[in-house]
């Protein structure tokens, strides 16, 4: 019904945020990762919105770009997951991060979300991994084509993992590396240590 809403912030609350359109007052939920974005009170922004219809209430949710929308409404599908629940899971983990602990099959950091537990997080895996599209989860990364590039990469992240680091941020670092054709798993996993080093 509302694909978007742009409007002057008149309050900022935990997780809601109230936009003037055209003097109509909007109260919009929000993850914690937009309202950290957020410009201040009386300047102009442009929120992405999703109306949940209730019996009882229509509840906006806004987002900041059409990708963070489409992951909340991904969210949406998994059976158990609510809005709330999807709020919470967006609200502890960026976009990107969720979709990294997706790929990774991390449910350990997805189920520090509140309200979600282990078997929870482990579904939400089952249930969107094949949805989540590593190209786009590495917006800048170019994705290796060749099998040889893509085995030493998955080595990599596997060794790391061995080593104490969550799927998550081994997948991460490994991502944010450019894989050239001539370098194996080792040459991949000596410019991660040098990565998560800092």
């Amino acid at each position: 019904m509302y694909g978007f809403i742009i409007g002057r912030i008149e309050e900022i609350e935990e997780n809601l945020v109230c936009l003037n359109c055209n003097n109509v007052g909007y109260e919009i939920y929000i993850p914690d990762s937009v309202k950290q974005k957020l410009p201040p009170t009386g300047e102009e922004i442009k929120l992405y919105t999703y109306l949940n219809v209730r019996e009882d209430a229509l509840v906006l949710f806004g987002f900041l770009t059409k990708e963070d929308k489409h992951l909340f409404k991904l969210l949406l599908t998994v059976s158990g997951i609510g809005p709330k629940g999807a709020l919470s899971i967006l609200s502890v983990m960026t976009p990107q991060e969720l979709k990294f602990a997706i790929l990774a099959g991390d449910d350990k950091q997805i189920s520090k979300a509140p309200g979600v537990g282990k078997k929870m997080a482990q579904k939400l895996i089952i249930e969107l991994k094949d949805k989540i599209d590593l190209s786009e989860t590495l917006a800048e990364q170019v994705v290796p084509e060749s099998e040889i590039a893509n085995s030493a990469r998955n080595d990599a992240i596997s060794a790391l993992t061995a080593l104490g680091y969550s799927a998550t941020e081994s997948m991460k670092t490994v991502s944010s590396i450019t894989i050239t054709p001539e370098m194996d798993a080792e040459d991949i996993i000596k410019l991660a240590l040098k990565k998560l080093a800092f």
